[in-house]
């Protein structure tokens, strides 16, 4: 039953992460508690964000556990070299969509401002290359034990959920631009088919 908890708890705070980036709540905090605050939003529901998920991991760890797999050398080396290949991806994307506003620093000292529709580099490919290689990350671990797999599969389903409540964001942000390019780019899966023909973690 420990799995049970542990997706109870990722469910809990999958919900509360998504709400307090929704639309309703950032216009809430910005006409009831003034621009200041409004500014801060970002950095601290960042924080807040990393705060509340140290209890995901540390009862990943308590819970009861088993082992279901490991792979053997070299492919788990492959696997190894496939997540670092990742992390450092993540790290051009981030820098792609400039990293102090997504963290929320650069609200903090210039005040909120409209930004622009990230389309070329990896977006050029996927929608949301942050969910593709945050993904990539979790699943190329080449040993998993039973609470891994259900935190990784709980995660990848909030990342999917996620995905579609930032397209309409976006959508409510860039309109018809936003729309123009998710007819021709793939939501995740690079290659994939789109609603136009062929296949932007910007903001939450």
């Amino acid at each position: 039953m420990g799995w049970f908890w542990l997706i109870a708890v990722i469910a809990l705070w999958g919900a509360v992460h998504s709400w307090l980036a929704s639309l309703p709540v950032k216009a809430f905090v910005r006409n009831r508690l003034g621009a200041t605050a409004s500014c801060a939003y970002r950095l601290a529901y960042n924080g807040l964000s990393m705060l509340t998920f140290m209890p995901i991991v540390i009862l990943a760890r308590v819970l009861p556990d088993q082992r279901l797999y490991g792979v053997p050398a070299p492919w788990s080396y492959l696997m190894l070299a496939g997540q670092v290949s990742a992390i450092l991806v993540l790290v051009v994307v981030l820098l792609q969509t400039d990293p102090l506003s997504f963290i929320g620093l650069r609200q903090m000292f210039e005040g909120e401002r409209a930004s622009g529709l990230v389309t070329n580099g990896f977006y050029r490919w996927v929608r949301h290359p942050l969910y593709l290689f945050g993904l990539l990350v979790l699943w190329l671990t080449p040993v998993m034990t039973l609470n891994m797999l259900v935190a990784f599969l709980s995660m990848t389903a909030y990342l999917l959920v996620g995905a579609a409540f930032e397209e309409r964001k976006l959508m409510h942000e860039f309109g018809a631009a936003y729309a123009d390019y998710r007819a021709r780019t793939p939501m995740i899966i690079p290659l994939t088919p789109t609603r136009g023909g062929r296949a932007s973690d910007r903001k939450s």
